[in-house]
């Protein structure tokens, strides 16, 4: 479990623009040229400006400078050193130095333009109080405060006595002034002058005025800054209203604003609704303002720190990679905002444990904030704070406290007692207490922290139920259970809310990303239970609710999600959201299978894919923003809910793959090796739990059992062996703990999701399957989503023997294929099949031959009973396709591969998940390999079973491994049998496995232990 709170991982926040706007550069010398001269020379100085102005805007501050040392030369020249435009070239170029950080530069230049205004002009002149601000700024910027706020008040006072007091521009330096002392944490002396500014500004430009939206901006950026969210979010959404109608959708305040908001989601946690925000501002600043502005920099680290916050590091890294070099370039090695950027990509680096490439990084970012800044900026004290971090992590206590002490000191100091950054240092100083077993001390600042937290951020927010876990880990690590119980189920009820706002959207790759994030709180609790409290029955029952709650949690949202739209049939918006993606995953998986002679740039093609790819992640995310709408308000998971859906005689069985967490071992030991256990959960309400053991046993005689199943040549003593050593590891310990309980509802994790624990042998030699009943699901959460039952609106559809329109070489009647041979036999035995089949049921369509096509399956809508024949494949991991859904399917006839629109006889896995099949009662893949996929540990396997769930069915019945023609044929035509007879759809397949076994000719494990049941077990009506 990760319990340290990362403080700020700095975000460049795009803040108050327009109130910076006493710094613009200002093309003043045109407008005084026809009444000094003439002359070329100043034509010249004034063509050179306006560049100078233009390439400020572009962020190409190296290119505008030279440019801005020749006007300035031009200007003293002809007017002299000490005439007014003189200063104005000064200011000018002081403004680039400042930009590039070069404030050693900067100042002498505002210096002497300010001297010369106080001596052409006077002390009290508008022009004069426009240098005071602009000394000041740079000040602020150092976090030289003390020096800035005199001039800032001297500017403040010349616009009051020259302008008035409620002038634009004396609005402008209270406005410059709130800043100051938003910087420094004194936010009550700050608000009352933003909201004087604001005032000045509707009274005198109206309330629609972009310099309204810039005070309004600016009010809620300093709420934002105090953690009083509620009341920053109208005011950023006014203010972008305002900025929109006025300046445009594409303008700078604009997008600063858009981008202040995305702050303000993501740091609520509210990462769905950022994103988009934080993507559009980023495509609006490469747009205006090129790939190597300095905003588009910013931009670009804000994103990737939702990223980084969503555990979605391979995509944040590229992205801090990119905003650096840009910095880099644009304002140099030594500029405040490259720390920044350094200090974001170290914090990745941290977060993935990759200490050694972190901590020169921290290293470099807190050398430039103390040269650059002051030992006391804010900003030091993030730099002090992450480097104490990367020492705690590495067991370097003794340099790591006196960094968290300063950072808490100055943060303290300028931010104030209350400031969420405050709190972060308090927690992150009590937990380098807790693992010097400083108790005392760490205590008192924890609750500290979670008293600040919740006052400022909320009960919700994820800082919230990061300090909770905090203290239950602080307390259990002082044997404290009771204590350690409250807190934990509190941060549990947290995470739990935030996962389910965060997994309505994104695509699954991003749902996988949060899920890994709370996997440290879903091993704390099972560790909790099983290796330091087994019998208290509280913690027992918290860790299996936390487990039903979170596996399986992904494929349960996604099924949801396009269950929803598919009922809405009257909303045009949900049907066109599908119609869409439809489209794009037959485009990605046609791309994905095109032949390789068809392919003539890799380079193009691999873009293509990507386009594609980026395309289908676009659309999904919009159809979980659409499903979200219409979604009623769940209801959260309960025990109550799921046992009173497990049938009287059965158990629910939930195996789950985690590592202990010991709280009492140093930082980077406390996860242990992993292990499996189990949960199993009666009808009446009783939980048994067990640890089963380290999980590489485990896991090593399950790959010797797989083996020796899916051989029909292992003699059957030797497999039984294996079947036994596996099942006194894994099975025996859990019938031990069933009893007489013989019915079960087995949900596997990891790899257990691949072997059929049906063939384990128990004690007395006797397969499993002779004893029990099983049935497979995901979770035990599935029982609530099978609950609902809909009715299917076509007859059963059987799909057989295609013709795949290619002649290869014959090759054992198995159904499996390599694609990358691009050879497909036929399956002569899979018609006869179907014609058994067809008997059975007259009312079903059979389709063979080249009716048996990829669009003919894909046409499907809602047919009782979906059952498919034909060529089965899986392809392993793999670098070049990253979604495991593109590597399973089925090959349908007319097989082309490559075509790149319509129908290329490969039916993925991916493109399985459009069907329609709300209201099947049962698909049967008759075919190999149909069960394997990418095991994804707590959110089961990624193929085609997973793919039908998603796709609506209620029941699936689905192979493991090659299956030879004859087997199969018989064991359909037996199983439809049984199921018209009434019989449960895990229940008829057990009888004919017992059958089987009891014969000569198949009774090998090899032949009737293949094909798994999953989902609904119940018996099913024929339409």
């Amino acid at each position: 479990m990760k319990v340290s709170i990362k403080s700020g991982i700095a975000v460049v926040v795009i803040t108050g623009m327009m109130g910076l706007s006493g710094v613009m550069l200002n093309p003043t010398v045109g407008q005084v040229i026809s009444q000094v001269s003439p002359q070329d020379k100043l034509a010249e100085a004034e063509r050179l400006t306006q560049q100078v102005i233009q390439l400020y805007q572009q962020g190409k501050y190296n290119e505008a400078i030279p440019l801005a040392e020749q006007a300035l030369a031009i200007i003293k020249q002809q007017l002299g050193d000490n005439h007014p435009l003189t200063a104005q070239s000064l200011n000018n170029l002081a403004l680039l130095y400042q930009s590039q950080g070069r404030y050693s530069e900067a100042e002498p230049l505002y210096n002497r333009s300010l001297a010369i205004r106080k001596q052409q002009l006077g002390d009290n002149h508008p022009d004069t109080a426009t240098s005071l601000n602009n000394l000041a700024l740079l000040y602020q910027s150092q976090g030289r405060y003390s020096e800035a706020e005199p001039l800032y008040k001297q500017a403040l006072a010349i616009r009051k006595q020259q302008l008035g007091d409620n002038h634009p521009n004396t609005a402008l330096s209270l406005n410059n002034l709130a800043l100051l002392y938003q910087s420094q944490g004194r936010y009550s002396e700050a608000e009352p002058l933003f909201k004087q500014a604001l005032a000045i500004r509707k009274q005198q430009l109206g309330d629609n005025h972009s310099n309204t939206a810039a005070s309004l901006n600016s009010l809620a950026a300093l709420y934002y800054s105090q953690g009083r969210y509620s009341e920053a979010e109208p005011l950023y959404k006014e203010a972008l209203a305002i900025s929109k109608q006025q300046l445009g959708d594409n303008h700078p305040l604009t997008v600063a604003i858009l981008n202040n908001l995305a702050e303000l989601y993501r740091v609520q946690g509210r990462y769905s609704e950022a994103e988009p925000l934080y993507n559009r501002s980023l495509a609006i600043f490469k747009q205006q303002l090129g790939d190597n502005h300095p905003l588009t920099a910013a931009s670009l680290n804000n994103l990737a720190l939702l990223y980084l916050f969503q555990g979605r590091y391979s995509e944040a890294e590229p992205l801090y990679k990119e905003a650096l070099a840009i910095i880099k370039q644009q304002l140099g090695d030594n500029h405040p905002d490259t720390a920044i950027s350094l200090n974001n990509l170290a914090g990745l680096y941290e977060s993935q444990g990759r200490y050694s490439e972190a901590e020169p990084l921290f290293k470099q970012a807190l050398a430039i904030k103390k040269q650059q800044l002051g030992d006391n900026h804010p900003s030091t004290a993030t730099s002090l704070n992450n480097l104490a971090g990367v020492y705690k992590s590495q067991g370097r206590y003794s340099e790591a406290e006196p960094l968290l002490k300063q950072a808490l000191t100055i943060r303290k100091q300028q931010l104030g007692d209350n400031h969420p950054s405050t709190a972060t240092s308090l927690n992150n100083l009590a937990l380098l207490y807790t693992v010097q077993g400083r108790y005392s001390e760490a205590e008192s600042l924890l609750k500290q922290a979670l008293t600040i937290i919740k006052q400022q951020l909320g009960d919700n927010h994820p800082l919230t139920a990061t300090s909770l876990n905090n203290l239950a880990v602080f307390y259990q690590s002082q044997d404290d259970i009771p204590q350690a119980i409250n807190y934990l189920s509190q941060g549990l009820a947290v995470q739990e809310y935030n996962l389910s706002e965060n997994l309505k959207m994104g695509d699954d790759k991003q749902k996988q990303d949060y899920m890994a994030k709370v996997l440290g709180t879903t091993n704390s609790v099972i560790s909790l239970n099983l290796q330091a409290v087994p019998n208290n029955p509280e913690v027992t029952r918290l860790a299996l609710k936390t487990i039903l709650e979170r596996k399986g949690r992904i494929l349960d949202v996604s099924t949801n999600s396009l269950q929803i739209l598919r009922q809405r049939t009257d909303d045009p918006e949900s049907q066109q959201l599908l119609t869409q993606l439809i489209e794009v995953r037959t485009q990605l998986s046609n791309l994905t299978f095109k032949k390789p002679e068809d392919i003539k740039n890799p380079e193009i093609y691999r873009q293509e894919i990507n386009e594609v790819t980026e395309k289908a992640k676009e659309i999904e995310g919009k159809i979980g923003r659409r499903s979200a709408e219409f979604r009623s308000l769940s209801q959260p998971i309960t025990l109550e809910g799921i046992q009173k859906l497990i049938p009287a005689n059965a158990a629910l069985v939930e195996i789950v793959r985690y590592q202990p967490f010991n709280p009492k071992a140093p930082e980077n030991q406390r996860f242990g090796i992993p292990r499996y256990a189990v949960y199993i959960l009666y009808p009446n309400g009783d939980i048994k739990a067990k640890d089963l053991g380290e999980a590489k046993p485990i896991e090593d005689k399950l790959i010797y059992f797989r083996d020796n199943l899916a051989d029909a040549q292992t003699p059957i003593p030797q497999l039984k062996e294996s079947a036994r050593q596996l099942d006194e590891i894994l099975m025996q310990p859990i019938r031990q703990l069933l009893g007489n309980t013989k019915t079960i509802l087995l949900s596997p994790d990891a790899a257990l999701n691949l072997i059929p624990f049906e063939a384990l042998v128990d004690e007395n030699n006797q397969y499993l399957v002779e004893n029990y009943h099983i049935t497979y699901l995901t979770s035990g959460r599935d029982l609530l989503r099978l609950k609902d039952k809909f009715a299917s609106q076509q007859s059963p559809l059987i799909v057989a023997d295609p013709f795949y329109g290619k002649a290869g070489e014959k090759v054992a009647l198995t159904r499996s294929i390599d694609l990358s041979e691009f050879t497909f036999p036929g399956l002569p035995g899979t018609e006869q099949e179907a014609k058994a089949i067809k008997n059975l049921l007259p009312q079903a369509t059979v389709l063979t031959g080249s009716q048996a096509t990829e669009n003919a399956v894909k046409q499907v809508k809602k047919p009782n009973i979906l059952h498919i024949a034909t060529h089965g494949f899986f392809k392993p991991e793999s670098n070049v396709i990253e979604n495991p859904l593109l590597r399973s399917g089925l090959v349908l006839a007319g097989v082309t591969i490559g075509q790149s629109a319509g129908d290329d006889g490969v039916l993925t896995a991916l493109e399985t998940t459009n069907l329609n099949l709300v209201g099947t009662k049962l698909v049967v893949l008759s075919a190999c390999d149909t069960g394997k996929g990418d095991i994804k540990i707590g959110q089961g396997v990624y193929g085609l079973r997973r793919a039908l769930v998603i796709a609506g069915s209620e029941s699936q019945l689905i192979s493991l491994w090659k299956v030879s023609d004859d087997a199969t044929k018989d064991l359909m035509v037996a199983y439809y049998g049984r199921l018209q007879k009434g019989e449960g759809r895990s229940e008829a397949l057990r009888q004919i496995q017992l059958g089987m076994l009891k014969g000569e000719k198949q009774k090998h494990p090899f032949y009737w232990a293949s094909f798994i049941p999953s989902g609904d077990a119940t018996s099913m009506t024929f339409d």
